[in-house]
Order: structure tokens, then sequence, then C-alpha cells
């Protein structure tokens, strides 16, 4: 995507609602306590919420991004409501509002930090009960559904059957609304189609390009990255780094004695990755190597995995070309750093450069996990400092 789109939510449901619709966000969880913010009515509860989360994301990024902040109250009888997170609070409020009527309210915050706006709205649904029995309504509490969701229900799950009818946006009841977002999307000049991704993937052109180095950490953070890369590498070997970029990581590892040949499909950064790299870089996608079987010592990715939508193919193509005990070094759960600085647990949703994905892919093509280590990125305007995670896989 040109647009770099961030949901600011933890929610399953967001997250398939936004893919439905042919957006693939970028995760990252706020970290908001919700349980001690305060308001003075649950619309504007739902809406301060998101506006927090929105803000707490863009606190901690180190690049331009478009920020979508989410949360949901049900208000019944005029009380806020949000997750119970107990069976026996989730029971109590079923038998309180089956047959009833509540306002299911989501606020939106988007926040897009190149134009500086920020946009706050409310969207507000109600939403009519079934008059369940106390049986049903154990069952339910049961599936652990209603512990874990805005007002104990859903309409798009278990829940379904329990809700009559609906007046509103029916997505804003499941916890965002397209329509909704994409006027807020318009406000901030971006078009819904823009954030298609089939119809409009990522490119790494001229204008991304040059400014590439500059807006990802500088020298610096691409030296930091190269230390600890090298730490796991074969000494003084030859080295595939794949989506080189611009040579920045690859100089580095040259400059601790590597070898390092490079591969991008991006024209305007393997201009860049010549001057630093003369005669090692080419054109080449990372799924189709113009290397024969068992040939290389050692291949590096470094932030690659967390751009694809499947790294299964990239994995695979590691494996091929590796030689018997040679390495695959690569960065991993990238988006989840700025969490480990904060001393937050890591974002499930994003499973592509997840460690627990690729140790499970990389088994299935003969790469065993043997090593791994960190380096720190630099210091955010929170005054914390990420750490980025950095794993070995070895071919058996």
């Amino acid at each position: 995507m040109s647009t770099r789109f961030v949901l600011a939510s933890a929610s399953p449901a967001r997250l398939k609602t936004l893919r439905a619709a042919g957006i693939e966000p970028e995760v990252i969880v706020s970290g908001v306590d919700e349980d001690n913010v305060t308001a003075e009515n649950p619309g504007e509860l739902a809406r301060l919420l998101a506006v927090l989360k929105a803000r707490a994301v863009v606190a901690n990024l180190t690049d331009h991004a478009t920020v979508l902040g989410c949360d949901s109250v049900l208000e019944f009888g005029g009380v806020a409501y949000g997750k119970p997170g107990t069976p026996e609070v989730a029971r109590e409020r079923w038998r309180m509002m089956r047959g009833g009527r509540g306002v299911l309210h989501t606020g939106h915050c988007l926040f897009d930090t190149s134009s500086k706006q920020e946009i706050r709205e409310l969207a507000s649904t109600e939403v009519q009960f079934a008059d369940l029995t106390d049986e049903e309504i154990d069952a339910y509490v049961e599936t652990g559904e209603p512990l874990v969701v805005a007002g104990s229900f859903t309409v798009d799950g278990i829940g379904g059957p329990f809700v009559t009818a609906i007046e509103g946006d029916y997505h804003n009841v499941v916890g965002l609304s397209l329509p909704l977002l994409r006027r807020m999307l318009i406000e901030v000049g971006i078009s819904w189609p823009e954030l298609w991704r089939s119809q409009k993937p990522f490119r790494y052109d001229e204008s991304v390009a040059s400014t590439y180095d500059e807006t990802r950490g500088g020298p610096d953070r691409a030296a930091a990255a190269a230390r600890a890369v090298d730490s796991l590498l074969p000494k003084g070997g030859r080295v595939v780094e794949l989506a080189i970029g611009t040579g920045i990581v690859g100089a580095e590892l040259v400059a601790l004695g590597n070898l390092v040949h490079g591969f991008d499909l991006s024209t305007a950064m393997l201009r860049r990755a010549n001057v630093r790299l003369p005669g090692h870089v080419a054109a080449a996608d990372a799924t189709r190597l113009p290397v024969a079987d068992r040939r290389c010592e050692a291949v590096v990715a470094v932030w690659l995995l967390h751009l694809l939508d499947d790294s299964e193919p990239v994995i695979a193509e590691v494996a091929r070309v590796l030689r018997t005990d040679g390495v695959f070094v690569t960065t991993t759960e990238k988006s989840d750093a700025g969490r480990y600085a904060d001393g937050r647990g890591p974002n499930d949703t994003r499973s592509q450069d997840a460690l627990a994905h690729l140790v499970a892919v990389a088994s299935r093509y003969g790469l065993v996990l043997d090593g791994a280590t960190t380096f720190v990125g630099p210091t955010r305007n929170t005054g914390n400092a990420p750490i980025y995670p950095v794993v070995r896989f070895r071919r058996t």
C-alpha cells in the first residue's frame, strides 16, 4: 500500500471487517487502560477511548502513517457497558438485557501524521436483543465469547441469533463503521480505493526511495541491525540479502567482513544499493532467486517478511538455495518492537513475521531455529527505544 494504514486495535472483528472490505491494515495495539477512563456519557466515552488509542500509537511511530483508533461501548438504560471480563458479570448483564433495546456506540479517531489532522467521530446503532432463557444465557456465557466483547454480545459470531434487529450501520455493531471511515479518510485526502490491497500494492518508487534511509532510522539503526545480523552469520562468508533496499544494511555487513550480494524488485532502491555495493546487486523476486540449489552459505532478510501476505514462498525459496548447515537470518515481529519496549505483549493478529509462525513454516522446509539476538533502535519521542528481535534458522 502506498498509504501506511494502521489499525490501533486488537479486535479480531475489526481486522476481519477491514480485510473483507479489501483493506489489509498494519495492526498496532495501543495498550490504553480502558478501565480507568471516564466521560460524561457512553457515546463520549467510546469516542474518547478511540482518541486515546490512536494517539498512543501515533506517539510511538517512527515514520508517517494514517492511524485509526476505535472503541465500542454499549449503552443500556443510560449506562455504559464495556467488556464484562468474568462469566458472572456477563450472565448478569444478559439477564438485564434480554428482550430489551440498547445503543452500540463506536468511537472512531483517524490521525494522519503527514497532514497532522485528527478527526474524531461517533457512530451509534440501536440493537434489539432476543428474550433469552436462562439456559440460553448460561450456554452462551460458557462459550467465552461474551466475556471479551463490548456489551457482552456479537452480531457476527456465536451471539448473532440473540440480536433480533438493528437500526443503523451493521458494521458499526461489529466494531467499525465502514461508511463513516470512508468519509473520514476523504477528509484527510485519502480515497477508499487507495487502500485496496489488490488494487494498489505498495511500490518502493523514487519518492519512497529518496527518503527511505532517513525515515527508517538512518545509518545508526542500519549499523545496529548489521551488527546483530553479523553476530548470527558464519564469519567471512558469502551472504545473500533479500529485499536489499538502498543497501544501507548490506554496506554495514560488508564493513564487518562479509561478502554481500543483494536482490530487490525496486529499480529506485537498486540504484542506491548499487552505489554502496557496486556490481553486487540485481533485480529479483525473493520467491524466485537466480541462484542454483544448495549454493548459499547464508541468506539475510531485514524487515521483509512483515510486508508479505504470505511469507511461506520466501522461506521455501531460502531453504532451496541454502547449503546443508547454511543459515537464514531474519528480523521478526517488527511491528511488536514498540510494545516490547513498553513492556507489553506481542500482537497476535500479525502472523507473517511472528516467531511462532516462522518456526512452524521453516520446519516444513528443513530449517531449524538455533539462534537469536536483538538490537536497539533509535529513541522515540516518548523517550523509549524499541528492541528489534533477530533470529537464525539453520538448514538441516
